[in-house]
């Protein structure tokens, strides 16, 4: 039974669907949005570079690393970046560790360094030794990562991913020894300390937005586009239903409440 009260839900969500296909069907046509600069994600070459110029290695970590967790679409997005870090190291003849806590992730990894390298054309320099399970204890893990990182005093520290108290130990680690330190998280917790002690620091969705970004896939640019635009009517709203509503006047506020419970 079709229930009135609940009919702007509908509305919202077909207008959504309607736009985000009339974007995609764009992108399929090989329209590329703009899409404002992410300093993040401007500065991994840098980063891969300064590991060039010095000889020495780039350290990467993408957090606790599981696929079937609640955090499962921030390991995505690390790997989508691991993926082009992998293409700037064997590019430009960079050792390249990723540690891992997580052994389940460790073919995973290993198999989006190894793809990597081949895209390269350099599948002759890709070890399997570049991915390394350290433990499956956190704290353990990060013990041992952050001796790896001192010890061989790497250039630049990347950290994409869902980290949990580790985040702060890593990027304090590498700090000692001079890293450029580039990280993203989705976890509000974490991303104080990545803020305060990393230079660059991707926030929240601009983690998500970064595979597509790098890619410069058209359709997937469109469908971050699709997203924007509904922040931007909803932003619309909210606003003006509240200047309205300091006016004494609740057009906005009766009309949600009769249709979007």
């Amino acid at each position: 039974m079709f229930k009135v009260e609940t009919s702007l839900t509908l509305v919202v969500l077909l207008g959504l669907i309607s736009v985000t296909v009339y974007l995609i069907n764009k992108g399929k046509k090989g329209y590329l949005p703009y899409v404002r600069p992410i300093a993040a994600i401007e500065a991994l070459e840098e980063a891969v570079g300064r590991a060039a110029e010095m000889g020495r290695p780039v350290h990467f970590a993408p957090g606790s690393g599981e696929l079937d967790s609640e955090y499962a679409s921030q390991t995505i997005a690390g790997l989508q970046i691991l993926a082009h870090i992998a293409r700037l190291t064997a590019r430009y003849d960079v050792e390249l560790i990723v540690t891992l806590w997580k052994s389940v992730s460790v073919p995973i990894c290993q198999e989006v360094v190894r793809q990597s390298y081949i895209e390269e054309g350099r599948i002759d320099a890709y070890s399997p030794e570049t991915v390394r399970f350290l433990s499956d204890d956190q704290m353990a893990y990060t013990a041992n990562a952050m001796g790896l990182i001192q010890q061989r005093e790497v250039a630049s520290n990347i950290l994409i991913g869902p980290f949990y108290m580790e985040s702060l130990m890593l990027a304090e680690a590498a700090f000692q020894v001079g890293s450029i330190q580039i990280a993203g998280t989705a976890r509000m917790y974490q991303l104080p300390f990545f803020v305060a002690a990393c230079d660059y620091c991707l926030l929240g969705e601009e983690m998500y937005a970064a595979g597509s970004y790098i890619g410069r896939d058209a359709i997937r640019l469109n469908s971050i586009k699709a997203i924007d635009w509904a922040k931007i009517a909803f932003l619309a709203v909210i606003i003006v239903g509240a200047l309205l509503e300091t006016a004494g006047v609740s057009v906005i506020g009766d009309f949600i409440r009769t249709y979007g419970n």
